[in-house]
C-alpha cells in the first residue's frame, strides 16, 4: 500500500476515502474564524473542523453544550470564506439533532445553506441512527463521532478514556460498522484505547480519524488553539504542542504595553 502524498486541489469526502485506500494519513484541525482558517488551509491541512469546541476556546464556556446553531453557522461561514482546499466539516451543536430526526435535518440544512460548508458531524451511535439517516437521505455528507462524546459529558461525568471495558468496546465497534453501513463517510474516535481504535480502523472501509486514539488510525485531529499552545491549562496525554503561543503572545503584548507607557511607540519612523 502506497503512503506517498498525492496533491489534491480540493479535498472532498471521496478524497478521504481514497486517502485511506492509498495509506495516506489524513490531517484535520479545528478553526473558527477567517484569519486562522486562512492560515490552516494554506498550510495544507486536509480537513477543517468547525467544532463545537468553539464553545470552550472562543466563548469560554466549561463545556460544548451552550453553543447554539446560529453561532455554529456564524463560525462556519467565516471558515468557508477562508478555505480554498480543505474539506469543511461542521459540528451539529447539542440539542439540534438528538430529539427528532426532522429537527436534525432542519439543522443540517441550515448549516449547509447558510454557511456553505461541505458536511456535518454528529456525536453518537445507534441512539441517533434515524437522525443520521434522515440527513444522509437529503444528500448531506455526515461524519460520525464515537468514544468520548463531549456533548454527553454530564452522562459520562468525566472526560476519562472510554471503551476500556469489553462491553462498551463491543458497542463502539458495532456502532462504527452501523455508521459505515448507513452511509457516513468517516468517523472521529475520541479518547479510546489505541488497540481498539486500530481494530475499528481495520474493520471498516471509511476513514477513522483519531484524537487520543493512538497512531493506527487513518488520520488525526487536534484543536488548533491547543496544538499552537494558545491554551495552557489543558494537558491531556494525546496533545502535542507545536508552539508555545501563550508565552510568546503574552510577552509581545506586554512589550507593546511597556512601549506605549514609555512613549517609545510610535517612534519617528512610525508616524505620518
Amino acid at each position: 500500500m502506497s503512503t506517498a502524498k498525492k496533491e489534491y486541489k480540493r479535498v472532498t469526502v471521496k478524497t478521504l476515502v481514497d486517502m485511506k485506500a492509498r495509506g495516506e494519513k489524513i490531517s484535520m484541525l479545528t478553526a473558527y474564524d477567517f484569519t486562522m482558517a486562512k492560515i490552516v488551509d494554506g498550510a495544507g491541512v486536509d480537513v477543517i473542523l468547525v467544532g463545537d469546541s468553539a464553545s470552550n476556546v472562543m466563548a469560554g464556556y466549561e463545556t460544548t453544550l451552550p453553543i447554539t446553531l446560529d453561532q455554529m453557522i456564524y463560525h462556519a461561514s467565516s471558515v468557508v470564506r477562508a478555505a480554498n482546499r480543505a474539506l469543511i466539516v461542521v459540528d451539529l451543536p447539542f440539542g439540534s439533532y438528538q430529539s427528532d430526526p426532522k429537527e436534525a435535518l432542519r439543522s443540517a440544512i441550515r448549516i449547509m445553506k447558510e454557511s456553505r460548508a461541505h458536511s456535518v458531524k454528529l456525536e453518537g451511535g445507534k441512539e441517533i441512527k434515524e437522525s443520521i439517516k434522515r440527513i444522509l437521505n437529503a444528500g448531506i455528507p455526515v461524519m460520525g463521532h464515537l468514544g468520548l462524546t463531549p456533548q454527553s459529558i454530564y452522562k459520562f461525568g468525566t472526560y476519562t478514556v472510554r471503551a476500556k471495558e469489553e462491553e462498551e468496546a463491543k458497542r463502539l465497534i458495532a456502532d462504527a460498522k452501523m455508521l459505515e453501513r448507513i452511509g457516513c463517510y468517516a468517523i472521529v474516535l475520541e479518547k479510546i484505547p489505541a488497540a481498539l481504535a486500530k481494530e475499528v480502523a481495520e474493520s471498516v472501509s471509511i476513514p477513522i480519524i483519531g484524537i487520543g486514539a493512538g497512531p493506527d488510525v487513518d488520520g488525526q485531529v487536534l484543536v488548533l488553539h491547543d496544538m499552537l499552545g494558545m491554551t495552557h491549562e489543558f494537558h491531556p496525554r494525546f496533545l502535542r504542542r507545536y508552539l508555545n503561543l501563550y508565552d510568546d503572545m503574552t510577552s509581545a503584548i506586554g512589550q507593546y504595553v511597556d512601549d506605549v507607557k514609555k512613549q517609545d511607540f510610535p517612534n519617528e519612523e512610525e508616524k505620518y
